[in-house]
Order: structure tokens, then C-alpha cells, then sequence
């Protein structure tokens, strides 16, 4: 592949005066902005509620695992952002320069694939889905400098779950005789089927040019174009770990190491000021970046056989005010299975703990409110499926602090509307809720399925820098100010 780049600033790369790069800075789009003004009672309990059974449903879906045709039959997931108010997005733009379409794409770190609906194209159950924007326009041909990837290339391989090439090409029905010869290049890679949490989707494999801002494009970026769905109107940017994610199809200066800041939102448009910053290649240089490499933890990532894609961190202990309270043993490893560990993901909105750890931790915060005389709100916990609630104004002080225990020494203290977010209740009144979750470890929808144990979410993330540290095969986490960040980068 080829890079065309332009030595610039904002949504551009950021440079030094040696015009060394220090990476490539991207707006992430929330799509609550969409909602503008839409910030009553009944839209937040909505938001709450569609975003809390999404998480669990994400959450199951990897647990459970899903297939994908044609065979080997193993397990592979393609995890997808659904819940509206929880998702972020970010633009790109498909086809050659003169004719170059922009597509608005879910940033999300569960899986590795970069995937938009193309023409013809049939939504199935999809009729009121939100799109990033409120942008119903109609999906767009293939590009036409694309082109469908051979069934004998290692792409269509790595995009069918490492099936052999052989395997491949029988299905694209390549003669027996060029697949002896291994003379099937004309073939086409097999349409890919993914199965997920609550939908499903039809994709063929091809080629082409993708812009990332208006100075940087890749030659031959391998995308999926999307001609069936089931439930899922819109494309996908996977920042996984594999190969055809799309920080692995950059240039190595900006694939190694990447960082986002999200802004804190409480599920109010309002708050949405700026943009979240997205920055490729980001540099560990404090000067040209503006923020302290030394304000990060760092946490080693977690080796996953069946799912390499994940970030995969392990999670040793969760304080709720002075009381240490530690993790499930299955937290803090992977085993040769693909099970254990807690996924950093951009697309899960809400933290989701195995029900032995989750029960610890919210019995603990419920002690704690308790003696601090707060009163639950078991109607806020109907509305929303988060729990425990309580009646609760911002002046109160006495809510216990939070704090996440990560391998190496790495203890994140979350702000206190991370975890614990008011709102006012169908009632009027300010209530507030505990923003972590259950998977339901204990049933047949929770951790017999097998997969990862936990999942940190987004909402959890607002306010902090997280880097992907590929290259030294850590995830760090930074307090910020995000808009304050993506001021400063967009300046220079």
C-alpha cells in the first residue's frame, strides 16, 4: 500500500519543526449529537435503558461466541456498537479523489474489520435504527476504483477465520485443477456472513482507496462492502488487533500506537461542545502532543488464541470507597480456550463485571450509601436496568469512590460521574445510579458460553486518554480534559 500524506494540523498530522510525525489526529463524533435539543427525562431513561440492554447484549454475544460461514466452524465475533447515545463515529472517505464519498463509521475496538453498506442493499429490521448524523441518505455503489479481493490471497483468509486458501477457492468454484496449481487468482473471495449479538450481515471483500483527512489516503485499504444486514444500518471501523483492522493497514509510524480521549456526555447532546480526539501513530514526545507521557498507567495486554483481536487486559481488583475488593481468578487470565480477561472496548457503552465480582462491588457501594443515609430508588432501576439507584442531588458528597486495579500496578480512580450519574426520575426527583453491570455470570446467558469475563466500557473511559500501545503490547490510561486536548492538537 501506499501513503499519500501532508505534513499539516488539524484532522492532519501533527508535526514537529523537524517535521518528524507524532501522528495523525481524527474527530470522533458522538451520536447523541444527533438528538440536539432532545435532552427531557424520558430521552435520558430511554438512552439508559436501550444502552444498559446493549451492553449486556454485546457482552452475551461474545461470551456465546458467533459463527461464521463457510467453514471451518469456529467461533469468531464480530462485535457491533448498537445502542444509540453510546456510539462514536468517525468519516471517511471511499473512491477516488474527484468522486470520493464520505461514510460515517462506529469506532470500535472489539473487532478487526472496516466494513459500510454498499448498493444494492436490504435492511432487514431495520426501520427506525439511528444513523450517525440522522443521515438517511442511501448507500452508495462500491467504489469504483475498487475491486474484490482473490479467493487465494491471504486477506480472504484472514477475513474467513484463517480457512485455507484451497477451502476458499472451492467455494469461489475455482476449478480442482487451478487449485492444484494454486492458479485461482481470478476468483473472487467468498461473500463473508457475520452473525452477532442481535443481527447479521452479508459482505463481500474488496480493495480500494480510503481517505482518512483531506492530506492522507491508503491505496489498496481493504474494506467489506455490505449488500445484506440484518439489523445494522451502519458500517463498522474495527480497530482490533488483526490484520485487516484499519490502524494495521497504516503505514508502522502511525499502526503501532493510537489514542482516544471521549468526552464526558452524562447522555446530554448539550455537553457535546467539541469533538473526541482520535490520534494514529500517537507519539510518546509530551511536546508535540501537549500531554505528559508520565500521567499514564500502563497494563499489559492479555495473549488471546481464539480471539486475537481483542485488547484483552487483566483486572485484579475494584475499590469502592477504602475497601479493596478483589476480582474473580478469571479476570486477570486468558486460558488456551479464549475465556478470561476484561476487553477494552470503545463500542460497549457500560462496564460489564462477572456476577461474583459485580455482586461484591455493588453490595460494598450499597453499604456505603447506606451509612451515608442515602435512600434506593427502585424506580429509577426499572427505568434504566441499571442498579443499585438512589435518591440523590449533585451537592451530596458522601458517594464512595471507585477505583479500577489493573495488572502492573496500574489503578485507575474513576470520577465520580464515570460510575455514578444523576438524573432526574419519571418523578422529577434527582436520582443516581451505580454505571457498572452484571453480565449474569450465573445463568445460561452469562458465563457458560465461555469468551472474555468482563468488558470496560466507554462510558467508564470518558474523560481519560486511552492508548493502544500495540507495538509494547500495553493499553494506558491518562486523566484528561478531552476538549482542552482536542483544542490544543487541532491548533497546531
Amino acid at each position: 500500500m501506499r501513503l499519500q500524506l501532508c505534513f499539516l494540523c488539524f484532522g492532519l498530522l501533527l508535526v514537529s519543526s523537524s517535521l518528524q510525525c507524532h501522528g495523525l489526529l481524527l474527530p470522533l463524533t458522538n451520536t447523541l449529537s444527533s438528538l440536539r435539543p432532545a435532552n427531557d427525562t424520558a430521552t435520558i431513561h430511554r438512552l439508559l435503558r436501550s444502552s444498559s440492554l446493549r451492553s449486556a447484549a454485546r457482552h452475551r454475544g461474545r461470551r456465546h461466541g458467533t459463527r461464521r460461514a463457510p467453514p471451518p466452524p469456529r467461533h469468531r465475533q464480530l462485535s457491533l456498537p448498537l445502542a444509540p447515545g453510546s456510539d462514536y463515529t468517525l468519516s471517511l472517505s471511499v473512491g477516488p479523489p474527484s468522486t470520493a464519498s464520505s461514510v460515517s463509521l462506529f469506532l470500535d475496538t472489539g473487532s478487526d474489520l472496516v466494513w459500510f453498506p454498499c448498493a444494492p442493499f436490504t435492511c432487514m429490521l431495520c426501520e427506525g435504527k439511528a444513523t450517525p448524523g440522522g443521515n438517511h441518505s442511501s448507500p452508495l455503489p462500491p467504489p469504483i476504483d475498487s475491486r474484490r479481493i482473490s479467493c487465494a490471497s491471504p486477506l480472504c483468509s484472514a477475513a474467513h477465520s484463517s480457512a485455507p486458501t484451497s477451502d476458499l477457492c472451492a467455494a469461489a468454484r475455482c476449478p480442482l485443477d487451478a487449485i492444484e496449481t494454486d492458479s485461482c487468482a481470478s476468483h473472487a473471495c467468498p461473500p463473508l456472513y457475520y452473525a452477532y449479538g442481535d443481527g447479521s450481515l452479508v459482505a463481500n471483500l474488496r480493495r480500494g482507496r480510503v481517505g482518512l483527512a483531506a492530506s492522507m489516503a491508503v491505496e489498496n485499504f481493504t474494506f467489506a462492502c455490505a449488500h445484506t444486514a440484518l439489523a445494522e444500518p451502519v458500517g463498522v471501523a474495527g480497530f482490533g488487533r488483526g490484520p485487516l483492522s484499519l490502524p494495521a493497514q497504516l503505514a508502522p509510524s502511525l499502526s503501532g500506537r493510537f489514542s482516544y480521549c471521549l468526552v464526558a456526555h452524562s447522555f446530554r447532546a448539550d455537553r457535546l461542545i467539541r469533538s473526541s480526539p482520535l490520534i494514529l501513530g500517537r507519539s510518546t514526545d509530551a511536546a508535540a502532543i501537549g500531554a505528559s507521557e508520565t500521567d499514564f498507567v500502563y497494563t499489559p495486554l492479555l495473549h488471546n488464541p481464539k480471539h486475537p483481536y481483542f485488547y484483552s487486559v487483566a483486572l485484579e481488583a475494584v475499590s469502592v470507597g477504602g475497601k479493596r475488593i478483589q476480582a474473580q481468578p478469571e479476570l486477570g487470565d486468558v486460558d488456551r480456550d479464549g475465556n478470561g480477561g476484561m476487553v477494552v472496548d470503545s463500542g460497549t457503552t457500560f462496564t460489564m463485571l462477572p456476577s461474583d465480582t459485580f455482586a461484591r462491588v455493588a453490595d460494598e457501594f450499597a453499604r456505603a450509601m447506606a451509612a451515608a443515609r442515602f435512600t434506593r430508588a427502585e424506580g429509577a432501576e426499572a427505568q434504566t436496568g441499571l442498579a443499585p439507584c438512589y435518591h440523590y442531588s449533585p451537592s451530596d458528597r458522601a458517594v464512595p469512590p471507585v477505583a479500577l486495579h489493573f495488572r502492573g500496578n496500574a489503578t485507575v480512580a474513576l470520577p465520580r460521574r464515570n460510575y455514578f450519574m444523576g438524573f432526574k426520575s419519571e418523578e422529577g426527583r434527582s436520582v443516581g445510579c451505580l454505571m457498572l453491570m452484571n453480565v449474569g455470570g450465573n445463568n445460561d446467558d452469562g458465563e457458560d458460553g465461555g469468551g472474555p469475563a468482563g468488558t470496560l466500557g466507554n462510558f467508564q473511559q470518558q474523560g481519560f486518554e486511552v492508548v493502544y500501545d500495540v507495538d509494547a503490547g500495553r493499553v494506558g490510561f491518562a486523566r484528561r480534559r478531552c476538549t482542552d486536548l482536542w483544542d490544543t492538537l487541532s491548533r497546531r
